[in-house]
């Protein structure tokens, strides 16, 4: 192959035919199915090529790379095309000033958006009659000269991927004979620059690792002290509560102190009045109240939790009321007593015994039309509704959520002004029911075998639910405002979650994922627009 001299390459029949006013070599027998990226460098003046009726399916990234002459990409060859190219010193007259850019009758399934980098002179491009049913943003970009492109004869499909496309006919100079969608089925057939861009709704959200923490944990409670941001992690398997300090440089989360904690299953920050306390709950060793002291920079034990009405604790709630502060402990064993706790200056105080004997699993505090509730979830019976009497300065039995036996958790969303509670059943199906003025009637069933946590969290302006499994992929479902319902979103690999908890950061979205089985991981919410 001698390339002096070279102006112009054919491909045409998996042949390929070398063309020049001094044509010096013939490249014939061209048997491949793809175009590799510079296939051309080494002809930096070729001015034209025929890529014709070959069965090319992919053209690769900067395949025509160093062709910054080239014009023309020619159509089909006349027939019967000529066996020795020595009697065609130049190009039939029939295509001589033609200006097209000819791709045609291939059977090329795709195109990145550096397939046509460099050729900066092409005015002309046809890419009918292949196998194309999309086309990537910016595959035009370079071509900023073109005054024709056909791309008829092509199966696109008619999605968020070529909404580009759509714009593009619509603010280009550049003559596009008519296109019609392939797909999908209520697009077929229509021609794609009449496509009402309105109705693509082309921008998502995804939810990507961010951190890893590389241990196990069974809680996560992120909290706001002294204007920083942390995390306290209960750490069974590592005997500790520990607390996380979120690094604004950095963007990730440190260590920041630990709490001794032989069994630790829940640690609940409190900050009342600018001080910190910590509620540690164990399965064993009994349960204390840990408060930050400054003087030191260390957590100090203040206070024992009783335990012989707290055995066996499984999750703690801690709110305010009528100025108030409160903690409530939802208590696991037969023997020992879900109870309220209230501050009074010096320390928590026992308050109230709420639910004896009955092996309480979690315990969600929620406002509802003003009235402050607890929901307490148990493996004995169906959960139990309590409703704070301002009068009495306790909580009152007020009913169940009937029909829902062995809840593991209970957790509590709001929709505009709906309220709804998430139950989560580790053998038979999870269940999200709404409250409907006296009572919570069942509005979506999801099956969850081994699911032990189904908590709803809110990122921007979404409302999503997490379904997690010990025995399969955590799923991540997003609430449909049409169908008033949870709509599958995502699978998150998550082992053993036990909490999906929302950090509260600004100008960055992050759910924590504590894993009793794995490592903790840390996503962040991203938002895609799937046109780009």
């Amino acid at each position: 192959m001698l390339s002096c001299g070279f102006l112009g390459v054919a491909i045409e029949g998996m042949k390929i035919l070398a063309v020049a006013r001094d044509l010096q070599r013939t490249l014939i027998n061209a048997g491949f199915s793809e175009i590799k990226e510079a296939s051309f460098a080494h002809l930096p003046f070729l001015q034209f090529l025929l890529l014709n009726s070959n069965k090319f399916t992919l053209i690769r990234d900067n395949a025509f790379m160093g062709l910054s002459h080239l014009q023309y990409l020619y159509g089909p060859w006349p027939e019967p095309y000529p066996k020795v190219l020595t009697d065609l010193p130049v190009l039939p007259r029939k295509y001589q000033n033609m200006g097209r850019v000819f791709i045609e009758n291939n059977e090329i399934q795709a195109l990145s958006k550096n397939t046509f980098r460099g050729l900066k002179s092409l005015t002309h491009l046809s890419l009918a009659n292949n196998n194309l049913q999309t086309l990537p943003k910016d595959l035009l970009k370079p071509v900023d000269i073109l005054s024709d492109l056909d791309l008829r004869g092509n199966s696109l499909t008619c999605d968020c991927n070529i909404k580009w496309l759509v714009e593009w006919m619509e603010s280009t100079n550049t003559t596009v004979p008519a296109v019609f969608c392939g797909g999908p089925p209520q697009y077929q057939g229509q021609k794609i620059r009449d496509l009402p861009l309105k109705e693509f709704d082309c921008v998502t959200t995804d939810f990507v690792v961010h951190q890893v923490l590389p241990f196990q944990s069974v809680s996560a409670e992120p909290f706001i002290y002294a204007s920083d941001l942390y995390v306290a992690m209960a750490q069974p398997s590592a005997s500790s509560c520990t607390i996380l300090k979120w690094d604004y440089v950095e963007r990730k989360l440190r260590d920041f102190d630990r709490i001794p904690a032989h069994s630790a299953v829940y640690c609940k920050p409190i900050v009342v009045v600018s001080q910190l306390y910590v509620v540690v709950a164990q399965l064993f060793g009994g349960s204390y109240i840990y408060r930050w002291d400054t003087n030191i920079d260390k957590f100090i034990k203040i206070q024992d939790i009783d335990s012989q009405k707290i055995r066996k604790p499984n999750d703690i709630e801690a709110f305010q009321i009528e100025g108030d502060w409160f903690f409530v402990i939802a208590d696991s064993s037969k023997a020992g007593s879900t109870s309220l706790y209230r501050w009074n200056q010096n320390g928590f105080y026992s308050h109230q015994d709420l639910h004896a004997w009955h092996r309480d699993t979690d315990v969600e505090y929620v406002e509802i039309d003003g009235k402050p509730r607890l929901i307490i979830s148990s493996s004995s019976q169906a959960p139990i509704i309590y409703q704070w009497s301002r009068s009495q300065k306790q909580f009152t039995p007020l009913g169940d959520v009937a029909e829902v036996m062995d809840v593991q958790m209970v957790k509590h969303f709001r929709n505009k002004k709906d309220h709804y509670l998430c139950l989560s059943r580790y053998i038979g199906d999870s269940k999200v029911v709404k409250w409907e003025g006296l009572r919570f009637t069942e509005v979506q069933t999801l099956p969850s075998r081994g699911s032990m946590v189904m908590e709803p969290f809110r990122v921007s302006q979404h409302q999503y639910m997490a379904l997690g499994s010990d025995f399969s992929f955590t799923h991540i479902y997003l609430w449909d405002e049409e169908k008033q319902r949870f709509v599958r979103f995502q699978e998150l690999s998550v082992q053993a979650p036990r909490a999906f908890r929302p950090i509260p950061l600004e100008g960055m979205d992050v759910v924590l994922a504590p894993s009793f089985k794995g490592s903790t991981l840390v996503y962040k919410h991203i938002v895609v627009d799937l046109s780009l």
